[in-house]
């Protein structure tokens, strides 16, 4: 099962946006940070830009943006524009109607939702400004292509 990276990505792009937040930033400069493609980017951002995290203008000088800081953005704001739960977990159908896979399969949903619900609540504590004060004090150096580990102390 391959595992869903949206959260990571735009977690990695947006703290690397707010060491420039003086300007626009294009998908394509957004997609270097985390060696992915452009259209990754437009796509996991769609949903922060309707939830009002990012905006977005086109054109000349156009480019990506933070509207809001970021100690006002959660973990959980940001889960929730994507749209994709983080926890997964599939059931069996093979026998509709059988007592004993609709048992497993209950006690399935019950513990999925219990787990979305404490990861939720966890989410919910942090924030884009918590992460951003792991990191440190530092000094952004852009990389090329993909960020190898461009935060260290000047």
């Amino acid at each position: 099962m391959k595992r869903n990276s949206r959260l990571s990505v735009a977690l990695h792009v947006l703290l690397h946006m707010a060491e420039q937040a003086d300007k626009a930033l294009t998908s394509e400069v957004l997609a270097s940070w985390a060696a992915t493609n452009p259209v990754v980017i437009r796509r996991t951002f769609a949903g922060l830009r309707e939830a009002g995290i990012v905006g977005s203008t086109k054109g000349h000088g156009g480019g990506w943006t933070l509207l809001k800081p970021l100690d006002a953005v959660s973990l959980a704001d940001i889960q929730a524009a994507l749209d994709e739960p983080l926890l997964a977990l599939g059931k069996a159908e093979e026998s509709p109607g059988c007592l004993v896979e609709l048992a497993v399969n209950a006690a399935l949903d019950d513990a999925v939702a219990e787990a979305r619900r404490l990861l939720d609540e966890r989410l919910s504590k942090i924030t884009l400004a918590d992460l951003a004060a792991r990191i440190g004090p530092r000094r952004v150096v852009l990389p090329a292509a993909g960020c190898k580990d461009p935060h260290h102390e000047s």
